[in-house]
């Protein structure tokens, strides 16, 4: 790892907004050290190096052992925590104060999941709003609404029972749901099937409804606008395929709505006691624990998803009370600033070793590159440090056996988070155990390598010839220093995964606050959407499009849609 990390304008590492000059020195002090060394070195000086850097709380154990760090790095990154004001700015998030400067809002979706009374859930008022009297209301009436379906009381527009809920929606209305229903497979009900329609294309949406009745089909439509565009499609080509089955009444029994536009609810026949709100506190990225996670409410039962909410609802307490040392959320983002903008690595692989986990990674793709894919500081001026990491990953087995060997051996610099649960989810401990054991090898790979040394007495042993061996030998070594953290937990549960995603949520945070941008805009989605608006009339053939190469283009697309 000998490649100098660059600042976002280039040269060398640019100083983070809030170190102080004396403070960004010693940080890079300590890199140059470090990069001296090798994590394979700094394991074999200090026996005690997993009980320094592991920390286990609220079930999850963090082990950053395998990262090039020690003690006095930590230290002083701990330092820039603090001369960041994370601890003033976590107590701001959760007081409802405006932490998204660019639209004027608060970033309350942590009141989402605390529904509870008594001590510690006392009124949270946003001028005369009060969030957790609102959040408790339409909470209890997505469980009645859950229930009632799960039940068979609320049947379709022939009085049968439903057995498939489709959820359309894109983005945050899509991935957080997609992700939860999967991950918590293990939970669901066998007589009430969930899908998920979101791409524009159509292809997903006919691929679904192939295999469903109209009759037992139940669609939840998630938009909080109402108005997104790929949401819409789906929905209206939903609506024609109810109806065409069993006639325009049918919409009322068939479809539910998240949304807070009630007048193009209402053109759309959307029934009133199915109506879920959104706030505009809560961004779509952080929308599960909200009326979005009706379809996860439906696939896993109410009472599963009030674990999952309690889940999150114990990593906030965490977050907000634990030590900077021993806070998760707090050491996650920490980690991620230094191999980001100390070593240089530009991506971060999570590799789940648990198959339910599969859709994880994409979730994180959107949590971490929306939220902190910015470049310039709160206060509009350009940043001079480098934001956000890309964000990818795959289930840990089947990443071995495709990707790993660019991590291994390639010159790209990577950082990865491996997720490890104890217990299978589906009761085969056996192959469990296997899994974990690839997992700890890898780990440990990535992080000590394998040496020109090493190579070379290996091929001995096989008695290959010495030519051979001075062939073989720099095709087999592994550099190693490649910085990992593993996040083991028990199991795969509903209370476990609200506890992952809040986490993960927080370590976003604690990132921003470091960096001085906002993670709660995204004014990156717009400019798309803005084009393809315009853009969409040109592709209709209903008028040129601006620009001469573009409307070319069109024009082939057209011809060979006509055959020609």
């Amino acid at each position: 790892m000998s490649s100098v990390p660059l600042s976002a304008t280039g040269g060398s590492p640019a100083p983070l907004p809030f170190a102080s000059y004396d403070l960004w020195q010693s940080l890079l002090r300590h890199r140059d050290r470090l990069r001296a060394s090798s994590i394979r070195a700094l394991a074999a000086a200090d026996p005690d190096r997993y009980a320094r850097l592991s920390v286990e709380a609220e079930g999850l154990l963090l082990d950053y052992s395998r990262q090039l760090l020690d003690a006095p790095a930590l230290a002083d990154l701990l330092a820039l925590v603090e001369a960041s004001s994370v601890p003033t700015a976590i107590q701001e998030l959760f007081e409802g104060a405006i932490v998204n400067g660019t639209e004027q809002r608060p970033a309350l979706h942590v009141a989402l999941r605390d529904t509870g009374v008594g001590p510690g859930t006392e009124p949270l008022h946003l001028g005369d709003f009060d969030v957790r009297a609102a959040v408790r209301t339409e909470r209890a009436r997505a469980r009645a609404f859950a229930t009632s379906v799960i039940g068979g009381t609320r049947k379709g527009a022939t009085g049968q029972r439903i057995t498939d809920v489709v959820n359309i929606g894109i983005g945050g209305s899509d991935l957080g749901p997609v992700m939860a229903t999967e991950a918590l497979k293990s939970y669901a009900n066998p007589r009430l099937r969930v899908h998920f329609v979101s791409n524009l294309d159509g292809v997903q949406f006919a691929d679904t409804v192939a295999t469903l009745e109209p009759a037992k089909t139940l669609f939840v439509i998630c938009s909080k606008t109402f108005t997104t565009l790929e949401t819409l499609t789906n929905a209206r080509l939903a609506r024609r395929w109810i109806t065409d089955k069993l006639g325009p009444n049918a919409v009322a029994k068939h479809f539910a709505a998240v949304s807070v536009n009630h007048p193009a609810m209402d053109e759309f026949g959307i029934a009133q006691d199915v109506r879920f709100t959104m706030w505009d506190w809560v961004g779509g990225r952080y929308s599960m624990w909200s009326a979005i996670g009706l379809s996860i409410e439906l696939a896993i039962g109410p009472d599963r998803y009030e674990e999952l909410l309690a889940g999150g609802r114990a990593m906030d307490r965490h977050f907000r009370s634990a030590p900077l040392a021993q806070n998760l959320p707090v050491l996650l983002g920490v980690l991620g600033v230094w191999n980001r903008n100390l070593l240089g690595c530009e991506s971060h692989a999570v590799l789940p070793y648990d198959q339910r986990l599969h859709r994880f990674p994409a979730y994180l793709q959107q949590l971490e590159m929306e939220s902190n894919g910015k470049r310039v500081r709160r206060d509009g001026r350009p940043v001079e440090w480098d934001t956000g990491t890309v964000i990818w990953g795959e289930p840990g087995s089947n990443a071995q056996h495709s990707f790993f060997q660019l991590l291994h051996q390639g010159t790209a610099r990577v950082s990865m988070d491996f997720l490890l649960p104890a217990k299978s989810s589906v009761g085969n401990q056996a192959s469990q155990d296997l899994a974990a054991a690839n997992c700890l090898a890898q780990a440990e790979a990535f992080a000590n390598g394998h040496s020109l040394e090493e190579a070379r007495s290996e091929l001995h042993a096989k008695r290959l010839e010495p030519a051979r061996v001075g062939e073989l030998a720099p095709h087999k070594v592994h550099p190693g220093d490649r910085p990992n953290s593993i996040l083991a937990f028990e199991k795969l549960d509903a209370a476990t995964l609200g506890k992952l995603v809040a986490l993960y949520e927080h370590k976003v945070y604690v990132q921003s606050v470091i960096w001085d941008i906002n993670p709660f805009d995204q004014w990156g989605v717009e400019l798309g959407k803005k084009l393809a608006d315009r853009l969409a009339p040109a592709v209709k053939g209903e008028r040129a499009a601006d620009a001469p190469g573009v409307q070319a283009l069109i024009g082939r697309l057209k011809r060979w849609q006509g055959g020609g």
